[in-house]
């Protein structure tokens, strides 16, 4: 079974995972090497980017 294509662009997870803290291993391990926490609070926070968005445009 194939991988899907990713809804996030590559730039937008480095900078969540700069913004988390994660970013040296994903650097030195790809992206397979960062932990399911961190994977799910990289998720969390794209919604709340996403949320935060919607909301700006809502006056």
């Amino acid at each position: 079974m194939g991988r899907r294509k990713g809804m996030m662009s590559d730039q937008l997870k480095e900078e969540i995972a700069k913004e988390l803290g994660f970013y040296d291993t994903v650097k030195r391990e790809g992206w397979g090497g960062i932990k399911s926490r961190d994977a799910g609070n990289m998720v969390k926070r794209a919604i709340e980017m996403a949320e935060e968005s919607i909301g700006k445009g809502k006056s």
